[in-house]
């Protein structure tokens, strides 16, 4: 669990420019708020959308506050509440790996590093590496790719929601380190509402088949579902793959 500040709510009055947001306070005050999400958000947002957003005053930021989470009606027919800030996915991933929550995927870990460089020319940075325990069976060491994920179709949670030449690279770069090392994706999965996880072959189909060709090298994906609330996060669930062609 990751606790903070409980989030001041409001309506959403308009989202522009990619980063930005306009929106109305529950106490009539209107801010503008940065959208730290460059996405679509495919199925999120409406006019008036309920949004929670966090208080940050500093001299080095433009804006105090950041749009955080956005409440949706899940295909059940529920409210339920989504986080839309992609720059809190490593923290979550990050907190879930210390806590020891995916230790049946990678077993017992002595080290995390983040932002590591590796890749063609060590042009890239992983977003984990981790050093495995002298206790764990498997000695290779272990790169982990984060993908903050919101598209859901059904119950279906699918990445990527737009064309990522970024993500198709990530892919063939932990193509490349398997079999020596252990590549693992996971997706941060900011919403309860599905059942299971597949790539979003719809908006970008070469991402799909490099998803598909990474698996049958050896990847692992821990489709990992959290849920939002005013003042935590928690782990929910994590969810099974998809069968896909």
């Amino acid at each position: 669990m990751i606790t903070f500040e409980p989030l001041k709510e409001g309506k959403l009055v308009k989202r522009y420019k990619r980063f930005l947001a306009d929106i109305e306070l529950d106490d009539g005050t209107t801010i503008t708020a940065h959208c730290p999400n460059t996405g679509p958000m495919k199925s999120l947002i409406t006019k008036d959308s309920r949004v929670r957003v966090s208080f940050s005053p500093s001299p080095t930021r433009k804006l105090s506050w950041t749009w955080e989470q956005v409440e949706i009606i899940s295909y059940q027919g529920e409210k339920i509440w989504v986080g839309v800030n992609t720059l809190f996915a490593n923290k979550l991933i990050r907190k879930t790996i210390e806590d020891k929550l995916l230790e049946e995927f990678i077993g017992e870990i002595e080290l995390i590093r983040a932002e590591v460089p590796y890749g063609i020319e060590n042009k890239s940075r992983i977003d984990f590496l981790i050093t495995p325990k002298s206790s764990n069976p498997d000695k290779r060491n272990i790169y982990i790719e984060v993908k903050n994920t919101t598209w859901v179709k059904d119950d279906v949670a699918l990445f990527p929601d737009t064309i990522t030449t970024r993500g198709q690279k990530h892919l063939r770069e932990l193509m490349e380190i398997i079999p020596n090392s252990k590549g693992v994706l996971i997706p941060c999965i900011t919403r309860t509402d599905v059942q299971s996880f597949s790539s979003g072959d719809e908006v970008d189909p070469l991402y799909g088949d490099l998803f598909r060709e990474s698996i049958k090298k050896g990847l692992i994906v821990i489709p990992c579902c959290f849920s939002f609330y005013k003042d935590h996060v928690t782990l929910k669930k994590i969810i099974p793959l998809l069968e896909t062609k």
